[in-house]
């Protein structure tokens, strides 16, 4: 059992501008099930598993997939612009994606020099599987808060497309197991695309959305559960499930007796994951689906970039005072809530 949740409240913060960068070539999962025919058959498998199991339709790929940073720095212009925001005024820039060339230097380091953000702004990766952007959203509401910084830029570009590749390739091997077909199948409902968010002082910025807090909780015994790199994702299905809605249920229930009130919210946008996961969490915390966006069915898993990019979708359809709650579970196993009020 993990041994509780950590409580985190902000003061003075405000979310004012949040945007996405759609990659540009759609991949179905029928075109997967085409290339997968002849193993699908071997393996006595039906067709349409991602589909009908994981309710993913589609993903996006970059160009070429180095290209996930320029979707980061493209991400950050934009975001910079909707906020009204100079790029000079930025105190610190995170970098949150998954993806990465290589161990060296940080990918932040391209991405701060490619949006052209000043000397004064701090800059480094934060890696923490699908969590990456909520962690780094709360660490800038922090700076914030303590008067370190006055604005923040977070940001993620993902790629899947050399993981969908190497997975493909693998499970059109002769001889490949029932098993380890299985073990992979998540790999494929992983897709690209990237996000930005600038933060900055509630006080200066009554437009803005208030960051209000919420929690995080740790359950790193389960961090050989889902273990990825380019080469591919393995995944222990049914075990990641269970862990993960134990940390959940877990994290839930505690966060209310610690005084938050979660329980009807306007939205609660969740990193996307599939059906499974989605109906998992709504069953389980006794939600309401209609108030529960997804994008999870046309762009697949984004890593990091799945929550901040479903919730730039949903902004138009949101009010002044709506109440909403980010929720994530990420590898390893790691799981954070986080309050907006719109």
């Amino acid at each position: 059992m993990a041994n509780g949740n950590a409580t985190f409240r902000h003061s003075n913060v405000a979310l004012l501008g949040l945007t996405e960068i759609l990659a540009p070539n759609e991949v179905t999962s029928q075109e997967f099930d085409d290339r997968l025919a002849d193993t699908l058959s071997m393996l006595n498998l039906p067709t349409g598993l991602l589909q009908r199991v994981a309710g993913v339709y589609a993903r996006r790929n970059w160009d070429q997939p180095n290209q996930f940073a320029d979707g980061a720095i493209a991400a950050g212009k934009k975001a910079l612009a909707e906020a009204g925001v100079s790029p000079d005024s930025i105190g610190l820039m995170v970098n949150t994606s998954v993806t990465r060339e290589h161990l060296e230097p940080s990918v932040a380091v391209g991405v701060h020099a490619g949006i052209g953000l000043g000397s004064q702004a701090m800059n480094f990766d934060i890696a923490n599987a699908c969590l990456g952007f909520v962690n780094g959203m709360t660490l800038a509401a922090n700076m914030i808060d303590a008067g370190q910084i006055e604005y923040a830029l977070v940001v993620a570009g993902e790629d899947a497309s050399r993981v969908q590749e190497a997975t493909l390739a693998r499970l059109t091997r002769p001889g490949i197991s029932r098993e380890e077909y299985l073990n992979e199948f998540a790999s494929l409902t992983l897709g690209s695309g990237a996000s930005a968010a600038v933060l900055g002082p509630a006080d200066k910025h009554p437009e803005g959305h208030r960051i209000l807090g919420g929690i995080t909780r740790a359950a790193t015994q389960h961090h050989e559960l889902c273990v990825g790199d380019h080469n591919g994702m393995f995944t222990d299905t049914k075990g990641l499930l269970a862990g993960g809605m134990e940390l959940v249920v877990a994290a839930w229930e505690e966060a209310h007796e610690d005084g938050w009130n979660w329980r009807e919210m306007d939205r609660y946008v969740m990193h996307q994951v599939s059906d499974v996961h989605v109906n998992s969490i709504t069953k389980a915390a006794n939600l309401d689906p209609d108030r529960i966006p997804v994008t999870y069915p046309e762009l697949g898993n984004v890593g990091p970039a799945s929550l901040p990019i479903t919730l730039s979708r949903e902004a138009s359809h949101l009010k002044p005072g709506d109440r909403i709650l980010c929720m994530g579970v990420g590898s390893g196993l790691n799981t954070a809530m986080t309050e907006i009020e719109w």
